[in-house]
């Protein structure tokens, strides 16, 4: 079977994906020079409540907690820590910062109560009934944020015609190992670019777990969390609701934080898949299109197959080239650590067969459980599955 026809339309797209890593590089500069939204000095501030749903000891836990303790704000803070199991180790670490900030409003939700296949918006439901405030956001356990950060996202909110604000976000190796400084990279250099060129182009609308701040009416009118307790991109559908039935939802021109604590491959690959199989049901059409972003894998498929000449050697010099541009960039207009360069060429060909693994079946695993992912995006244990098995059987 004659093959030679392939290698072309695999450079073809290696050399879409240079052109798609230029164009994502100088937005990346442009979305970072945008003038931040901010609240007048001697305006005051709206009472918050922050959400931190907690699930096990994840390393670094109790410093990354620690850095929304230590908020410069003008007005009343609240956190709220829930986890669904007396026996949660995360709950040392809420015990260590009640005693080490006694002056903030530290609250501790202890409840199993499963209102859904989603066990952190379970969670959520379980924490609302403390919420004591007129702002929430919400966080994921594993971010980092600078001591502005609370002044900043409210100031996001409060502006005209805003109904939700969430935050891109960089990657924070917890360790030396390699594969946490992949995870890190994977962030940096796939995820952001995606996201800034996805929102200036107008072809996507995310919302992320790193950060989802909204006012509390907001949250009645959307439904409350009970709304996405099936949901496996919970934060997207929270997204999606605050924009249906609220308000815009901005994205500050400054990056947090999210630890990277995979010290194998396993796990690694694990979580990838987890995301991917996420975007994936989100936007199907706009992730089988993102191949274009795999510039250097496809320009190494294309030169090992038959008919490639030394011109695919070209392109996937290019390509390498265009993503350690991209890397430069990304960390100078973001203020983000310099990355292992030599790390770029294997973060990319793993990357590439992730995306390529994510279509052969909608089975993830989130915080241990299994969950097979059905076409509207909704988790569905895979335990429930087998015991639907046996009784269809018997």
């Amino acid at each position: 079977m004659d093959l030679t026809w392939l290698s072309p339309i695999f450079l073809v797209l290696a050399l879409a994906g240079c052109g798609y890593g230029l164009v994502a590089a100088y937005l990346a500069g442009r979305f970072a020079e945008r003038l931040p939204a901010r609240l007048p000095e001697d305006a005051a501030r709206p009472s918050v409540t922050l959400l931190k749903p907690l699930c096990g000891m994840e390393p670094n836990l109790y410093e990354n907690l620690d850095t929304f303790c230590r908020q410069i704000y003008a007005g009343p803070v609240q956190i709220v820590f829930g986890v669904q199991n007396a026996a949660d180790p995360a709950i040392g670490a809420v015990r260590r910062l009640q005693e080490t900030h006694p002056a903030l409003r530290i609250d501790l939700v202890i409840d199993a109560r499963q209102h859904g296949s989603n066990r952190k918006v379970s969670n959520l439901i379980n924490m609302s009934a403390l919420i004591a405030h007129e702002v929430i956001v919400l966080a994921d356990s594993d971010m980092v944020v600078r001591p502005d950060y609370l002044e900043r996202v409210v100031a996001e909110l409060s502006a005209p015609g805003i109904g939700g604000v969430t935050c891109l976000y960089h990657g924070v190796p917890a360790h030396r190992g390699v594969f946490a400084h992949l995870s890190g990279l994977a962030i940096d250099v796939q995820f952001l670019p995606n996201v800034v060129m996805g929102t200036a182009l107008k072809l996507a609308k995310p919302c992320f777990g790193s950060t989802i701040a909204f006012r509390r009416a907001s949250l009645a009118t959307i439904g409350g969390f009970e709304a996405f307790r099936d949901d496996l991109a919970d934060d997207y559908a929270i997204g999606e609701a605050l924009r249906t039935h609220v308000g815009e939802v901005a994205i500050p021109n400054f990056t947090i934080g999210h630890t990277c604590v995979d010290t194998e491959m396993s796990g690694l690959w694990r979580h990838e898949l987890r995301w991917n199989r996420t975007i994936r049901n989100v936007d199907p059409a706009g992730y089988a299109g993102s191949v274009v972003t795999h510039a250097f894998p496809l320009a190494l498929v294309g030169a090992l197959l038959p008919g490639a000449g030394q011109s695919a050697l070209v392109v996937a010099a290019l390509a390498l080239a265009c993503r350690i541009l991209l890397c430069v960039r990304l960390e100078r207009a973001f203020g983000l650590e310099p990355h292992a360069y030599w790390l770029l060429p294997i973060r990319d060909m793993l990357s590439f067969a992730n995306f390529s693994w994510s279509f052969v079946s909608g089975a993830v695993t989130w915080k241990g459980h299994d969950y097979r992912v059905v076409a509207d995006g909704t988790l569905i244990p895979e335990a429930s599955l087998s015991r639907d098995a046996e009784a269809t059987s018997v």
